[in-house]
Formats: C-alpha cells, structure tokens, sequence
C-alpha cells in the first residue's frame, strides 16, 4: 500500500484515514485516481478536492456508517463506491457489534480491492465468465466462495473466536484479508484459468482439478496434510486439493506484493540489507504492481520476510511470515503472477 500526503498540511495520511489528524481535513479515498484526496467543504455542504478546485467529491453513502472513506465516481450505484457497490449482503445492523464488524471486514475488503484493481483484474467478470465479484458478510456462516459470491463469517472479526480456530485448524496465519484473499483466488481461477489456454500449466503444477473436492476436503480434515507437504506447497491447506493448492498460493501472492510496496513507500526496503553505510542511494521505485519481475519480488521478499520475523520475535510476537517457500512453491508463485500480469490491463 501507498502512503499519502495531506495536500493542505503536508502530513503523512493513510489509506484507511477519513482525516487528517493534523489539521483534521476531511479525506476520501479516489479510486479512479488511486490517491487519498484531500478535500473542503463548500457552504452548500458539498466536498471539493484540493487538488482541483473546481472538482466536486462526492463519498460513497457508506460513510454515513463510519465504514467507508471512498468517493464514488458518479456512476449509478445508488451512492456507492465501486468497492462497497460489491457487497450483496451486510451484516445485520440492529444487532449489537455488528456495525464494528462490518467496518473491520470493509477495511480488509478495501485493501483487497485496492489490489485488484492496481493489477487491473476485473471485477464484473469476462466476456467468458459473466459473473461480478460479489461479498455475503452473514453471521453463523461458512466462508467460502461459489460462483463468484464470496462469503466471509462476521465471526472472523472477532479475534478470539479468529485465533480458537486458528489454533484448532493448526494454522499459522489466521486474518480477515486473508480469507479474503484466498476466497478471491477461486473467483479468479474460474475467470482466469479454468477453460483456458492456461489450464494445461495449472494442472502440471497443481494437480488435477476434477479430483473429487468433497473427498479431498474430507480426507484433510480427517487426516491432515501429508507430512512432506512444505516440499511442494506454500500451506498445509493447499495440499487438501488443486483448487486449495491455487488459492492459497494467489493469497500469498497478495501478501507479497502489497507488503512489499507497504514497506517501500514507508523506508523498510529490503534492497538494503546489504547496503553500505554512508554509501550513496541509488535504487529507484518500482511499481511492483506491474514493473517487477517474479525474481525480483521473491529477491525483495524473503529478506524482508526475515527481518520482520526477527523483529516480531523481538517484541515477544509469532513470527510475521510463519511460511517457506520450497522450489515447487517458487514455481506456483511464478504461474500466479504470470497468469495476473497476463490479464492485467486497468489502472497501472
């Protein structure tokens, strides 16, 4: 993720802020533009952008919720961004805690989308496959994805109902943008790969996909993945079945690539761990969105991954990046990316 500046203050702002904490201008998020605007109030009540100020700024109606800081692009979505016009169910907000909730699960989701959009996947589906991407955020619910609806419980949000499971399910890494991240991955397979001129490389590198996925899921749970399963895939999850195998590596791509734009925008490159001290500056941003090469983010990725699991270790914390990415993992990663920057084509 991008960092921003405040355009009237100068001060560092964030994708999730609705103000500025210095001098308490109100932001909006554009997602056309991929920038956090910085706005005034007009004395009819409306917003105008600072960067422009003859452009009006109209917040998705979400904001009245407390949950959403984007503006919309004036498009009929019956007053919602292109992130929120996604969902097709919401919590519910009479009960108790659920508004809370629904912010927690909007702030991951946002994130997703942010991604998404900067590799310029779609959203709305292909010529193909005519199915949007859509969000149930129901309670007492499973989480999963069918046919482009992806569902995620509003218990996930709570972090000790989060970590009861992650800890009975034996896993390392448990959280809100990652389900939604894994969930994403099979909309994405059956948009991308499935009945595609990539679906023979799919197959060669994650099995079969037409093996019976009930029966897998079953022989998973009952007898959990198989004990050579860091030989070949990012998770033990992903050893269940070829869908689960795609999807957790897709997820972890995600985790790759916004981490390491998070941690160049905010100075941690890892690009320097081996620098000189007092030596001159001399490595240029990079888009990791659509610029760098697969040998290039794993190279970037791994030492970061190790320094932020030292740090965490430091502070008494479970490690940041609790995963080893064998050679057949490397070769799973660098299909994902291929098939991504093969179908890339929105806002670079």
């Amino acid at each position: 993720m991008q960092t921003f500046q405040c355009a009237k203050c100068g001060n560092g702002v964030y994708f999730e802020n609705s103000r500025c904490l210095a001098c308490d201008s109100p932001l909006g998020f554009d997602p056309a533009q991929m920038t956090l605007e910085t706005l005034e109030r007009a004395e009819d009540g409306t917003f105008r952008r600072l960067s422009d100020a003859n452009g009006p700024a109209v917040y998705c109606d979400n904001v009245h919720h407390s949950v959403c800081n984007w503006l919309t692009d004036g498009n009929d979505r019956n007053g919602l961004c292109v992130a929120c016009d996604l969902n097709r169910t919401i919590p519910n907000l009479g009960e108790a805690g659920n508004v809370a909730a629904w912010a927690t699960l909007e702030r991951a989701k946002k994130r997703l989308v942010y991604s998404l959009m900067r590799f310029g996947l779609p959203l709305q589906g292909t010529a193909a496959v005519q199915r949007p991407l859509m969000f149930d955020f129901p309670r007492d619910a499973t989480t999963g994805h069918l046919d482009g609806v992806i569902t995620i419980d509003v218990n996930e949000t709570d972090p000790v109902e989060r970590e009861r499971q992650r800890t009975q399910l034996e896993e390392g890494y448990r959280s809100v943008l990652g389900h939604m991240r894994h969930e994403v991955g099979h909309y994405y397979w059956m948009l991308l790969v499935d009945q595609s001129p990539h679906i023979d490389g799919f197959r060669a590198l994650f099995g079969d996909e037409r093996a019976d996925y009930g029966a897998a899921l079953g022989k998973h749970y009952a007898s959990g993945p198989p004990p050579d399963w860091q030989a070949d895939h990012v998770s033990s999850y992903a050893s269940a079945h070829p869908w689960e195998d795609w999807s957790e590596t897709w997820a972890h791509y995600l985790h790759m690539v916004d981490a390491l734009e998070t941690a160049e925008a905010v100075g941690m490159e890892p690009r320097a761990a081996r620098f000189a001290p007092g030596s001159v500056w001399n490595f240029a941003r990079q888009d990791v969105y659509r610029a760098v090469s697969f040998d290039d983010l794993v190279d970037r990725w791994l030492p970061l991954t190790v320094a932020l699991n030292s740090i965490n270790r430091s502070m008494g914390h479970a490690d940041f990046y609790p995963f080893v990415i064998s050679k057949v993992a490397r070769s799973k990663l660098a299909f994902v990316h291929s098939v991504v920057r093969g179908a890339g084509g929105g806002t670079p």
